[in-house]
């Protein structure tokens, strides 16, 4: 009953490794670059994830001084993670251009054409 009970209660950790391991599966195992893309894009979100978890706590409030508050939240987790969504956005629309542009050159967005035109 105790293993379940400590499931229950970290659930999303579970869920972010899940997200972790497929977004790295589909950056490894994929040849197509809008795939590797979005593989990158959920890679992301599982580490905004487990940034954002533990900045929560339950019962905490904002961290106003007061003297009827005794538990706040961290919200410096928070403001960390705009930033980074702030990068990931612009990491992907890189990525996009950059993929459009090698669509121009090469006539196809999957590596292994692309590595295959380069050896003639």
């Amino acid at each position: 009953m105790l293993i379940i009970n400590q499931f229950i209660a970290s659930y999303n950790y579970f869920i972010i490794i899940f997200l972790m391991i497929a977004g790295l599966y589909i950056v490894v195992a994929r040849g197509n670059m809008i795939k590797k893309l979005i593989g990158l894009s959920v890679f992301q979100t599982s580490v905004y994830l487990l940034y954002i978890s533990p900045g929560k706590i339950i019962g905490g409030t904002a961290p106003i001084i007061n003297d009827s508050y005794t538990l706040y939240s961290n919200p410096l987790p928070h403001v960390l993670i705009l930033t980074a969504i702030v990068v990931g956005i612009a990491t992907l629309a890189l990525g996009l251009s950059l993929t459009i542009r090698i669509n121009e050159e090469f006539h196809t967005i999957e590596e292994d054409e692309i590595f295959n035109k380069e050896d003639l």
